[in-house]
């Protein structure tokens, strides 16, 4: 069951918005009822520093938090930190989402590159060690292209065969070249790489702040609904 609008309320008042934009594009995309994990992933790299400055990364934690709030009863989402290395494994929760990303940095050390395949191993250990059945998307904000493009893709087609979708959502110039490669990912042949179509891919901007809650919302669960039948029909989610 998802958390209720009174809890909501009453532990992360400043949320209810977001909580109620989700629910809509939810019903949107035929989710309603749907459960799933949601997990969130984050690009701790040099050039992630404006967007951490800026509010952009709390912004992006606290829709997700919204929208898991709909789809998990835990009021908790799991985040990597990811730059060179696994920077953080933690969790942002309902009750203590403002200024979280903040407190989580503070304890973190030098802003290094992009290693994609690392951050994608930690969410499916993490899903794994947990006993979930239930299937789970994963928000990967970043804002450039990783240091490794043949682990990238080896990990994201070793990922296809669990219950995993892996929404890449970009921060910066959405012309810039360095997104090439998230178009790939997000298009790699099925079934000749992976048995399904399991990443999707979006630009957020400049400044993702601005871009409005619902359509962000619909942004992130576009191509969820065909991935969960298509994991289906493979037995990759139980029915």
């Amino acid at each position: 069951m998802p958390i209720s609008l009174q809890k909501v309320q009453q532990t992360a008042p400043a949320l209810v918005d977001l909580y109620r934009r989700a629910g809509v594009s939810l019903r949107k995309h035929g989710l309603e009822g749907q459960r799933a994990a949601v997990y969130l992933v984050v690009d701790y790299s040099g050039s992630m520093r404006p967007y951490y400055q800026d509010g952009s990364v709390q912004a992006l934690a606290d829709r997700v938090l919204g929208l898991s709030a709909n789809l998990d009863d835990d009021g908790q989402v799991p985040v990597v930190f990811f730059s060179t290395d696994v920077d953080a494994e933690t969790t942002i929760g309902l009750a203590d989402h403002q200024g979280r990303i903040d407190r989580i940095v503070a304890g973190l050390g030098h802003m290094g590159k992009t290693s994609y395949h690392l951050a994608m191993d930690a969410v499916i250990d993490h899903y794994l060690d947990s006993g979930a059945d239930a299937p789970a998307l994963v928000v990967f904000q970043t804002d450039g292209g990783p240091v490794s493009r043949p682990a990238a893709e080896k990990w994201l087609c070793k990922a296809a065969r669990l219950p995993l979708f892996w929404q890449f959502v970009g921060f910066g110039d959405p012309h810039s070249r360095q997104f090439d490669f998230l178009r790939k990912l997000d298009d790699l042949p099925v079934p000749a790489r992976r048995p399904v179509d399991n990443a999707g891919f979006f630009h957020a901007g400049h400044d993702p702040r601005r871009v409005p809650d619902d359509v962000l919302y619909d942004r992130l669960l576009g191509e969820f609904p065909s991935w969960l039948s298509a994991a289906r029909a493979q037995g990759i989610v139980r029915p």
